[in-house]
């Protein structure tokens, strides 16, 4: 009988650095949706924050840091990125386990924004998309999530299909960018 080989989406890509920026492969940890039942968002936010630390996020925003973090993934809907999800967010949303579905890359350097310029019909320039703000947008031609979390330093997510597009996207983009300069 075959072995089966768990492998991550980039399966295991080395750091990629073009310029000012460099993109790697990130493991966010356990990625779970987070669905609250009806009337019940305000009890789902109090046991997240109770079970994990983190406040219910804003749309747009992000809450945690490093490690554990809850993404807001659209209407009444956050990804909680890192822990295993405590046993009592499950009375009060539907949890579901996303870990395998999604592709993630950090991308981080001083042309970082205008890497992203070229791919998302977003402005994630620091005067309006500060660290800890997130959307649900389109990256090239693909669906995704793009989060700030640090001063020049972004994570990106897309379906786990779309992961050598995501990267071969990126790499030009980044090309055209130290090209530039």
């Amino acid at each position: 009988m075959a072995k089966l080989i768990a492998k991550t989406p980039l399966d295991g890509m080395a750091v990629l650095t073009i310029g000012t920026v460099s993109i790697e492969e990130v493991d966010l940890g356990v990625l779970t949706s987070v669905a609250p039942y009806v009337d019940q968002a305000s009890d789902a936010g109090a046991a997240l924050k109770s079970a994990h630390g983190m406040a219910w996020p804003a749309p747009n925003r992000a809450t945690g840091k490093e490690g554990a973090r809850a993404i807001w993934f659209g209407r009444d809907m956050v990804l909680l990125a890192g822990p295993a999800p405590d046993a009592s967010l499950a009375t009060h949303a539907a949890l579901t386990d996303q870990s395998d579905a999604w592709c993630a890359v950090q991308v981080s350097g001083a042309g970082a924004e205008d890497v992203l310029a070229r791919l998302v019909p977003v402005d994630v320039g620091f005067a309006r998309f500060k660290r800890g703000h997130t959307a649900r947008t389109q990256i090239q031609h693909m669906n995704g999530s793009v989060t700030r979390v640090g001063t020049d330093t972004f994570v990106l997510m897309v379906f786990r299909s779309m992961a050598g597009t995501l990267l071969h996207d990126l790499r030009r983009a980044m090309e055209s960018v130290a090209a530039r300069g």
